[in-house]
This record gives structure tokens, C-alpha cells and sequence, in this order.
């Protein structure tokens, strides 16, 4: 539904292909301006933030949303419902997962979505909802737990378009894109009528101007004294993209209503993660229920951690050499059971957590680390190695191929350590033998 599509590194091995979705490299928005391609690339995001907190972010900003309240019991739910005071509500179950419509609870309840008219009804599908898995075709197979529901006003649409403000590197800025065509695909508008697709290029030191904001709210069909109400809301929405450090802000349906109001009805935002410094209340939010313990773990360490089918553990500095690793580890009949990246900074105490990681892992039966030291020093590399093999009392086969800055320092602390750690010469030479390794058990 989105405008997002995962930009993915065209590798041999299935399993690099895999990785690179996770990566936290680039992710590619493209849009098809009069034939021209506009084409935004920017850092993948790991800020989880649930619909309501999305909601309320916008809420607090001016921006128009559906009046809504979060519920953790069936009978919090009911009396939520009984305050709104509204026609219809609707009841969402909050997971991060997509599909949730179509999801089935494990309590036997249909659907992780609900409209009803009955305040009386809402409490008795949170009690069938809370506590309990909801599988989507998102999810893993046994669903994810479902802690906490959105009680919200439902809203009839008349009319909905699509609104986003952007960072494009063309531009060298933000950047305004609506249709009057929403609720539906973007991709598949900018591809059949481009004509429907409205571009404004924001000045960074001017921000959206009156004429700007008034000109997008046209193209995008409002009329009357809902253009002015449509106006003001982008205009909000760029104050809230500015002040939480967003890199996108999309709303998809920015629909209107028969009561003659504009409403953001369904928004996606990303952010800045760069900008965690000074957005400490919006990253505390992150919701890593849904993630992958080790991963979360991981990144407690500044390390990124992504998991895999095989068994042999790749320790890499760069995504780049990580996805490599991989593609050779296959190509020499082996398989990856992960890559854990050390990035560039790389302390001695970060190497001795990577290891606590991959000897966690039940899958791992080898690790193959391999390090190129640009601005990393190999010493540290190998000081951090011998450390976590001693300490944690590493079982598996370890082959350590290193190259780069301070090597001939790391490989005399390796060879005089005492410990059964494999050396190897090269990349290939060190994916032969982390495979052999696992071959022999």
C-alpha cells in the first residue's frame, strides 16, 4: 500500500538476497513525474512505533486524526467505546504486523479489525482479542500477542487522496507528493496516469509556503473551505516532519469526510535514527516485542545482528563484505546462520558481546569472522576474540581471517594465544574452511 519498495542487493545466493532486505542500507521510493524518474534513497529505519503512537505523534502536532484511546483490558476497551460518544467504532488489535483484517486470533475470533455500533460489542471482541495471537500473512505461524487494542471513532470517507513529504536527494531537500487518487496503490497511479501525481519542492530555510500548501490541496480535489482546511493540515504535517526528525511522513487515504472535515486517516512515518540524540522520547517508544530477541539484543550493543537458516555464523565489519561472506560461504556448499556486522567503531568490549551472541545461537556450529581494518583495528579485533574464547568457553570451530589496519599485531596475539582458532589467508580460504569445519562434525 505504501510507496516504500525494499531496495534489494542484486546477489547471487538467495540467502544474500535475503539479508539485504534486512539491511539497514538504503530503501528506494520511485515516482514517475511527467516520464521523468524521481528516484529518493534513504537509510532503512528500525523505530518500531505502534498505529496509535503514530496517531497520537500526529495528534499533538494539530494534525486532524480520528479520535481514538488505547485499551490493555476488555473492560478499559468498554468503557473507552462508552466515552467516545461515537456513531460507529472501530476496534484494532496493535501489532505491527500488516494483514491485520484478515488475521485469525488463536481464541478462534476472525479478523484483528472491527466495526461496530454496540459499545457492549467491543468489549466482548477485546476479550477475545487481548491476550491472545493473531496470525497474519505478516506474522510468524504462530502469531504474535496481542497486549493492546485502539478503540476509535469510526469515520464514513467521501473523497481520499494520498499526501507525503519526503527527503529527495534530487532536490536536495523535502518534498511534497499528493494524488488525488488514494486509498489505493501508489505505485500502480504513478505507473498508469503519472498526470495524477503532484510534486512541490520545499525550500529548507523557507519551509511550505501559503501558495505551495493552497496549490497541493487543489490538485488534490479539495474545493471550497475544505481547501483551506486541507491546506493548513499539510502545513501541520510539515511542522510535524520537521520537529521529530522524520525522513517521510505518508498519509494514505488524506480523505474527507461528509461532515466537511480532512482527516489523516491512515499514516506511515519514518524516522531519522541519526536524530536519537535529541529525540529521546519518541525512540523510547520503539516496540521490539515483535523483533528478533537477538537482534534487539544486538542493538543494545550498537551491533547489527540478522538472523539466517544455516549454520555458520559470519562475523564481518560492513554490509558490503557481510553479504559477500555470505555468497561465498554458499558457493563453497556452505550456509550462513547469520551475519552479525561490527561497523566501523568497533570496540573490544563489542567483539567479546558479538560472540556472547553467535554462542547463544543453537543453530551456529562454526563462525567464520572476517575482518577488513579500514578505520578498524584488527588488534582490537583480536583482543576482543581470544577474551570471548576464554571466557565464554567457545565449542564450535572458529576461523578468523583478518586484513588491514595493525594485522601483523592481531595475528601475533591469535597464534600466541594458545587457542584453537583456525587462521586463514584469504576470503576464499576462509570460507573453505569454515565449511570443511562443519563438514568434519
Amino acid at each position: 500500500k505504501h510507496l516504500a519498495a525494499n531496495f534489494r542487493f542484486k546477489m547471487a545466493a538467495s540467502m544474500v538476497v535475503k539479508a539485504s532486505n534486512h539491511l539497514r542500507t538504503s530503501a528506494a521510493k520511485c515516482l514517475f513525474l511527467n516520464n521523468q524518474q524521481v528516484v529518493q534513497l534513504t537509510p532503512r529505519r528500525w523505530l518500531n512505533l505502534q498505529e496509535y503512537q503514530s496517531k497520537k505523534l500526529m495528534a499533538d502536532h494539530g494534525v486532524t486524526v480520528q479520535r481514538f484511546f488505547v485499551a490493555d483490558t476488555a473492560n478499559d476497551a468498554l468503557e473507552a467505546a462508552k466515552r467516545l460518544k461515537a456513531r460507529e467504532i472501530v476496534l484494532k488489535a496493535q501489532i505491527l504486523a500488516g494483514g491485520r483484517g484478515k488475521g485469525v486470533f488463536n481464541s478462534g475470533l476472525k479478523g484483528g479489525v472491527h466495526l461496530t455500533k454496540d459499545c457492549n460489542i467491543v468489549g466482548q471482541l477485546a476479550k477475545q482479542m487481548l491476550g491472545y495471537n493473531l496470525v497474519t500473512k505478516q506474522t510468524p505461524k504462530e502469531g504474535v500477542k496481542v497486549n493492546k487494542v485502539m478503540v476509535a471513532e469510526a469515520l464514513d470517507i467521501t473523497r481520499e487522496t494520498y499526501f507525503a513529504i519526503l527527503m529527495d536527494r534530487a532536490c536536495n531537500g523535502p518534498v511534497m507528493v499528493g494524488s488525488p487518487q488514494g486509498g489505493v496503490d501508489i505505485e500502480e497511479v504513478a505507473a498508469t496516469t503519472p498526470e495524477l501525481i503532484f510534486k512541490e519542492v520545499i525550500d529548507i530555510f523557507e519551509g511550505v509556503r501559503d501558495d505551495q500548501a493552497f496549490r497541493m490541496a487543489e490538485n488534490l480535489g479539495f474545493k471550497g473551505s475544505l481547501q483551506q482546511q486541507a491546506a493548513d493540515q499539510i502545513k501541520k504535517l510539515y511542522s510535524l516532519f520537521l520537529k521529530v526528525d522524520a525522513t517521510q511522513v505518508e498519509v494514505n487515504p488524506f480523505g474527507e469526510t461528509p461532515e466537511g472535515q480532512v482527516v489523516c486517516f491512515d499514516a506511515k512515518i519514518n524516522f531519522d535514527d541519526n536524530a536519537e540524540f535529541r529525540q529521546k522520547e519518541i525512540f523510547a517508544m520503539d516496540d521490539t516485542s515483535e523483533s528478533d530477541p537477538l537482534e534487539t539484543e544486538a542493538a543494545r550493543h550498537d551491533l547489527k545482528y540478522i538472523g539466517m537458516d544455516g549454520n555458520i555464523a559470519c562475523f564481518v565489519n560492513g554490509a558490503g563484505l557481510a553479504m559477500a561472506t555470505c555468497d561465498i560461504i554458499d558457493l563453497h556448499g556452505g550456509k550462513p546462520a547469520n551475519f552479525l556486522d561490527l561497523g566501523g567503531g568497533v570496540q573490544e568490549s563489542q567483539v567479546y558481546q558479538a560472540f556472547k551472541l553467535l554462542n547463544a545461537d543453537p543453530k551456529v556450529e562454526a563462525i567464520l569472522v572476517n575482518i577488513f581494518g579500514g578505520i578498524v583495528n584488527c588488534a582490537i579485533i583480536a583482543n576482543g576474540i581470544t577474551k570471548a574464547c576464554r571466557e565464554l568457553a567457545l565449542k564450535v570451530p572458529l576461523v578468523v581471517r583478518l586484513e588491514g589496519t595493525n594485522v601483523h599485531e592481531a595475528k601475533r596475539i591469535l597464534s600466541e594465544s594458545g587457542l584453537p582458532i583456525t587462521s586463514a589467508s584469504d576470503l576464499d580460504d576462509a570460507a573453505r574452511k569454515a565449511v570443511a569445519s562443519v563438514a568434519r562434525k
